[in-house]
Formats: structure tokens, sequence, C-alpha cells
């Protein structure tokens, strides 16, 4: 009987490998694609030849992109995005969570403010107000509206709250004992202890904001001001060659859309690349401490 659950067990991890396995190349694929296309030759890519290994290989789609300003400048927009949008919704959530976190008893307000937010997560007034609201405080064509514009990100909140009840009371009762305030209870005691928690947020809210794309085409009027993602969701749609010199269009032609597109896909995709392995070790254990609610 032991036996038959030692051989039984043996299988389902085998298997479970096998799936795992599948699993795993089905979400790098798409990353190993886009760099065989981007160093593939143009009729290779044009032709559809690209499979699982580059087809003609060339480096002419990143020397066109390394002569692209508009490119980089949207680059640096995308960056400045991601690094004040993941500080300010960090902070935000931070101090927002903490009193919703308490009992009804020390914080009489926190049912009644939950329900609003979780209100507003549900139902929204479309984007026709969104935009006009956004366009009355000024925040068209400028970094401070692609980092405010998402608001409140709920889910993030909910997380964190969990968390914070998920900590021992006898923390803050120590903390007050010592003569420490909520501000200081805040960031010295319950900040360190949720590092856990607050590395997955990080993860969520920088990701999201560099991968967002939607809000940089209401919120910006020219390419000038697109954050990365925008842009290059308008390259890849339409190629404007009306405005392109002859030298331009000449370099074009020895160009295909596919392979250049591919390579600012990748290019996009490395800053994400080089976070995520140091926050990964956090995500399992920020995911499980946040979703249990005691």
């Amino acid at each position: 009987m032991v036996e038959s659950k030692t051989v039984g067990s043996k299988i389902f991890r085998v298997i479970n490998t096998i799936i795992m396995a599948i699993l795993a190349l089905s979400c790098l694929y798409p990353l190993w694609y886009a760099l065989c296309m981007s160093i593939s030759s143009k009729a290779a890519a044009n032709s559809g030849a690209v499979t699982f290994f580059p087809v003609g290989f060339s480096l002419e789609s990143y020397r066109q992109i390394m002569g692209d300003w508009k490119f980089f400048h949207s680059f640096w927009i995308s960056v400045q995005r991601t690094v004040l949008g993941t500080i300010v919704s960090i902070f935000i959530l931070i101090i927002f969570a903490y009193p919703l976190s308490k009992p009804a008893s020390e914080y009489k307000p926190r049912n009644a403010i939950m329900w609003v937010v979780i209100f507003c997560m549900i139902f929204n007034g479309g984007i026709i107000p969104w935009y006009i609201t956004m366009m009355k405080y000024g925040m068209i064509d400028n970094i401070w509206g692609l980092v405010l514009c998402g608001g409140l990100p709920v889910f993030n909140l909910i997380l964190l709250v969990n968390f914070y009840r998920s900590l021992p009371k006898e923390l803050e009762e120590a903390a007050l004992v010592d003569g420490a305030g909520p501000w200081t209870t805040l960031f010295k005691i319950i900040v360190p202890c949720s590092v856990p928690v607050l590395a997955t947020i990080v993860l969520f809210t920088s990701v999201g904001y560099w991968n967002e794309f939607f809000q940089g085409l209401v919120l910006t009027s020219g390419d000038t001001h697109y954050p990365l993602q925008t842009y290059i969701k308008q390259m890849v749609v339409s190629v404007q060659t009306t405005n392109l010199s002859l030298d331009q269009l000449e370099k074009l032609d020895q160009l295909s859309n596919n392979s250049l597109d591919a390579a600012k896909v990748f290019i996009a995709m490395i800053p994400m690349l080089a976070v995520y392995p140091f926050l990964q070790k956090y995500f399992v254990t920020g995911i499980m401490l946040g979703a249990v609610k005691e």
C-alpha cells in the first residue's frame, strides 16, 4: 500500500513537472520569438520564416533604433513615470492602509471609507468624465498626469490592509509603551515588517505603469510626450512615411516593420525583466501573507 502511494506520488511529480515546463516555455517563447524576429533579415521577417531561431542574422533594426531619438525620449518618459508612480503609489498605500487595518472600535470611519473605496473600484464615471477631470487639473501633456491618472489601486490596498491585520498586536503595544507615536510606529516598525508584501506591490505597480499605453494615448497630444508603450503601439499600428526624409526612407526600405517592431518590443521588456529577479523571492510570500485574513 505504501509502495503504491510512493509510485503514485512519483508519477504525479513527473506529470506536474512536465506540465509546469510546458507552461514555462509557453511564457518564455514570446520573448524568444521577439528576439529572433528582431535580429532576422527583412525577407525572413516579412515571409514568416522566423519561428524558433533567427533567419538571416541582421542587427539593422537595432542600428535604426539607436538613431531614433523619439524612442529613447519615450523610454525616458516611461522611466520617470514608473519610478515616480511607484513611489507615490506605495507611499499613499502605506499611510492609507494603516488606519483601515485598525478595528472599527479604534477607527470608527473605517467601514464607511472601505465601502466607498470598494464601490469606486467596481463602478466608475467612465472615460469622458475621467478625461475632463484630468484636463481641468492641468494633467494633459504632463508627467504627473501619467503618474496620477490611475488613482488608488484598490486591489493593492486590500492586500496591504490584510497584511497589516496579520501582524502581531504586541508590536504596536510595545512601541506605544516605549513612547512611539503613530508615524514612528508605522515607518519604523510596521513598514520594515511589511517588506515581502511591499515588494510584491512594487512589482505589480511598476509593471502596471511600464506596460500601460492607453492613458498615455489619451493624456498626451503628440508623440513627443508619449510613454514608451504608447509610442510602440502607434509604431506597430501604423508607420507614418510622409514626414520621413529620403535617407530615412532608404534605411526603412532595408528593414522589415516586423523586425523593427520586435526590436522595440524586446528593448521595452528589458527593464522589467531586469527588476523581476530581485523582487521574485518576495512574491509568493507577499501574496500569501497579504491574502490571509485573521
